[in-house]
């Protein structure tokens, strides 16, 4: 269970998730947005291994757990607002679903 310390800093939307942006330690390149609710954040900070919430799926995923590509957690911190958590992360292998390193390589044109 999610301290209620933490707990009481969130601010969650009305399916009761937070997004989590997830950043590579030393570069800090953003890879991936992904969701959590209190128990994958709970997971998360107990573990080292992101855990995140599939709105898709309907489950929890740990990064990693199929594909190999997972995120072991330097840090996770709460932006001044308590609605977004940032992730910092060693990354081992792509953090993109597609293969690619970051989810972030469409680039949009005017």
């Amino acid at each position: 269970m999610l301290p209620d310390e933490v707990a009481r800093q969130l601010k969650r939307n009305a399916d009761g998730l937070i997004p989590a942006i997830v950043q590579e330690n030393g570069t800090g390149e953003v890879l991936m947005l992904a969701w959590m609710n209190d128990e994958a954040l709970h997971r998360t900070l107990t573990t080292g291994r992101a855990t995140y919430w599939s709105r898709s799926r309907g489950e929890f995923w740990v990064k990693g757990e199929t594909s190999g590509h997972h995120q072991h957690v330097r840090s996770v911190k709460v932006d001044c607002d308590g609605d977004t958590l940032l992730l910092t992360v060693d990354q081992t292998g792509a953090a993109c679903h597609t293969g690619a390193h970051n989810c972030f390589f469409t680039e949009l044109t005017k």
